[in-house]
């Protein structure tokens, strides 16, 4: 497993037993990055993260800032035994270090023995490949971002 830089903690849990003040973090992050950054008008919380399956995954700083994080929920629906992996984001002043390596690692332990599904920006294809996932369907739009279903397991 790849470590997190130096000053970094991996931490993982459900939402309704963290602080607020990570969640607002965590949710004040994807919204900078996917609704701003990105320029995607959509409704990041989307209620999914309240869902008793789901976990977050997080890294933060010795303050509690947080570097980057990563959501799991568990895909019933198609799947009885499915997780999926999403909204895996990366604050701008810690991208290039390996913290999102770490996050999507630490997710894939926590979904051991699971199939496991993430719609991957198409772009980060061969970055989701080094972790073993394979595309598994054809690229399309969403929210003007072309995007790639992918699995693993």
């Amino acid at each position: 497993m790849t470590d997190l830089p130096d000053g970094l903690v991996l931490r993982s849990s459900h939402v309704s037993d963290m602080p607020a003040s990570t969640l607002y973090q965590l949710a004040a992050l994807r919204q900078a990055v996917f609704v701003v950054e990105q320029n995607c008008v959509y409704l990041d919380l989307d209620g999914r993260d309240l869902e008793a399956g789901s976990m977050q995954i997080w890294a933060e700083d010795s303050s509690g800032m947080i570097a980057a994080t990563v959501r799991i929920l568990q895909e019933e629906a198609g799947d009885p035994r499915g997780r999926s992996i999403g909204r895996v984001v990366t604050a701008p002043m810690w991208r290039g270090r390996g913290v999102a390596a770490v996050l999507l690692e630490a997710a894939i332990e926590q979904c051991a023995g699971h199939p496991i599904a993430l719609h991957a920006q198409s772009h980060l294809v061969d970055w989701y490949a080094r972790f073993g996932f394979t595309p598994s369907g054809a690229e399309y739009l969403e929210d003007g971002i072309p995007h790639t279903p992918m699995r693993l397991g």
